[in-house]
């Protein structure tokens, strides 16, 4: 068994099942996804019809939410249920594709992995305006953040992971921020949130985080996109791997 990380796919899975061929994966294997997934996008036949492919991967896929699909609970068909010690959401015709609860703490291989997922769209006007999908519930809510208080007071604030899909706010990569967009109109209160976890939390291995579409590592935190990682490996290796990354934090 692997725990492979990787970032967003936004629907396009064509490197990820290129990815399950040169490792030769089975479905104890897992491939986390840092979020904009893309599997829960249209809330209609289209996402049944992506999910129908995806699942024949051989793979498992654990997914954080991102901010460019509905949560798993205003999707039809989804299920509470424990997996690796804390509860997922899965659809019972797709038992390979799980979304993580945000605040939940996995056991990987004996490591305790925080999962928190969310983030606020600078794209939310132009897709409003075009008639794209935009979720009210993107961000998480006060009721998530309680909970992951309550959940990591209960591991005494100590875990081995974190993945996220966005970043502490003193984590940003403000070099790849879009070109004229005011950043002064970005909520940036999933930022600040976690910026709080990040400054009273022991993180024994990493964090794992998406969202930015770019590489870069620093300080113990990775933001993936098209690259892929490993963490809580069988043997006491980093969770880096050696993986070309690109850019610093």
């Amino acid at each position: 068994m692997h725990f492979y990380i990787t970032g967003d796919t936004h629907g396009n899975f064509s490197r990820i099942a290129e990815f399950c061929r040169t490792q030769h994966t089975t479905r104890e294997d897992v491939l986390i996804i840092l979020g904009d997934v893309g599997l829960n996008y249209f809330l209609d036949e289209r996402d049944k019809r992506l999910k129908e492919k995806v699942a024949a991967l051989d793979i498992t896929l654990f997914c954080i939410h991102g901010n460019h699909e509905a949560r798993p609970w205003e999707a039809e068909g989804y299920e509470e249920k424990l997996w690796m010690g804390a509860r997922v959401y899965a659809e019972p015709d797709y038992p390979n594709l799980l979304f993580a609860k945000d605040g939940e703490i996995y056991t990987m291989r004996g490591k305790r992995v925080l999962a928190i997922g969310g983030a606020y769209s600078v794209d939310k006007e132009y897709r409003l305006s075009y008639g794209y999908r935009w979720f009210e519930s993107e961000q998480p809510s006060e009721e998530i953040k309680a909970y992951t208080g309550r959940q990591l007071k209960a591991a005494d604030w100590c875990v081995d992971y974190v993945l996220s899909h966005t970043v502490p706010i003193d984590f940003e990569p403000v070099w790849s921020f879009l070109p004229g967009l005011d950043q002064s109109k970005v909520d940036k209160s999933t930022e600040k949130w976690l910026q709080t976890i990040h400054e009273r939390l022991e993180i024994r291995e990493g964090w794992f985080a998406g969202h930015y579409h770019c590489q870069c590592e620093g300080n113990g935190l990775r933001i993936l996109f098209e690259d892929y990682g490993e963490i809580c490996r069988e043997e006491e290796t980093s969770a880096e791997g050696g993986m070309p990354t690109e850019g610093t934090l």
